[in-house]
């Protein structure tokens, strides 16, 4: 799988093959989106990009220099606040959320407690959309994600000068595609699963009212 180098953009704008999918999450955000959690928000790329849309914006990173820098690029954002704590200990102001959304971030903790502390933040009726990577199972898999490659120096080229992200800590996923897809039907029934040209897999699901 190709790694995406870490870089700094002064900007705060940039792309990368998780940026890439934020046009799923923005997608799946409801309409009227009062209360928006991001989850492990990096630098508030997507937290602003939030923002525009949803009355409140809260993100959450476990890195206090991560949050730092993501309070410092999202000046000017009234309705975003930056929290640094530890997602399963975090411990919401609010009565939950209209929408939970997080990007690469799953793997970086239990997925199963992790899926089911965002599924358990929604108010009845609110979204949860995730972006993910999971590890190639098998010859299936790794013919699967041949296309990435293409698609991957097509992408960088035509977003020449933008290609690149906030320098934070990287980890392997050690679920599968087929493992993540069996544990988010079993925790999220009903979820919609889809797996990604640039080596992501999203997660949309409605939350009963």
């Amino acid at each position: 799988m190709a790694r995406v180098a870490a870089r700094s953009v002064p900007s705060g704008e940039y792309w990368n093959h998780n940026t890439h999918y934020h046009r799923l999450l923005l997608a799946a955000m409801p309409r009227g989106c009062v209360q928006a959690l991001d989850v492990g928000c990096g630098d508030g790329l997507l937290a602003r990009r939030l923002a525009r849309r949803a009355q409140w914006v809260t993100g959450v990173d476990r890195s206090p220099e991560v949050i730092a820098t993501a309070r410092r690029l999202s000046e000017g954002f009234d309705n975003v606040t930056f929290v640094a704590a530890d997602f399963l200990d975090y411990e919401p102001p609010e009565e939950g959320f209209d929408f939970v959304c997080s990007v690469a971030a799953l793997h970086h903790m239990d997925f199963a407690a992790g899926l089911t502390r965002m599924r358990d933040l929604l108010r009845p009726g609110g979204s949860l959309a995730v972006v993910g990577l999971a590890r190639n199972g098998g010859l299936g898999d790794h013919l699967a994600g041949a296309p990435g490659l293409p698609a991957h120096y097509y992408h960088r080229l035509r977003r020449r000068g933008l290609f690149g992200g906030p320098d934070v800590p990287v980890t392997d996923p050690e679920m599968t595609w087929a493992e993540v897809r069996e544990a988010a039907a079993r925790l999220l029934p009903g979820a919609v699963f889809r797996r990604h040209v640039l080596w992501r897999y999203s997660l949309v699901w409605r939350k009963p009212r």
